[in-house]
């Protein structure tokens, strides 16, 4: 993986914070390491600092730390197993899950557009579809309130 095709737009430090901890859960997922590890090893990245530090961290400990929740939050949203899913498809669905949890002052469309980008830069070519179905049922569980409020508006 590297880094996404934007053309000429500015990454912001949390999208880019977004894509190294796409990065690391993809290399947790295939190997297994420790957070501390896959965090050392991304950290050696020139453009790291130009991440939101704070934002990847959370990210991707916290993705690590609860993927099995995570996992069960998603399982009834998928028309799949999580172990059937591409090693990037499941790395975006862990984060974008974790997000919408867990970072509730990001209103779930701009968690979903993320996750679709992300999908988009790194995942397989129709993968941006599904990631995106999926995460529309799954804010309609965990943000419930807010997903009604934007469609009673819309």
């Amino acid at each position: 993986m590297t880094e996404p095709q934007t053309g000429s737009k500015q990454i912001t430090a949390r999208r880019r914070a977004r894509v190294y901890a796409l990065q690391g859960l993809y290399q947790w997922l295939l190997t297994r390491e420790s957070a501390g590890l896959i965090r050392a090893h991304l950290m050696q990245h020139p453009e790291y600092r130009k991440a939101d530090e704070v934002h990847f961290m959370a990210l991707l400990e916290g993705s690590i730390q609860s993927a099995e929740a995570l996992e069960s939050l998603l399982a009834p949203c998928l028309d799949r197993t999580v172990k059937e899913l591409s090693p990037v498809e499941h790395a975006v669905l862990l984060l974008s899950t974790y997000e919408l949890c867990h970072h509730l002052e990001i209103p779930y469309r701009v968690v979903i557009n993320e996750a679709v980008e992300l999908t988009k830069n790194f995942g397989g070519t129709d993968g941006y579809k599904f990631v995106n179905g999926v995460l529309d049922k799954l804010a309609l569980n965990l943000r419930a309130a807010e997903s009604q409020l934007n469609t009673s508006c819309a």
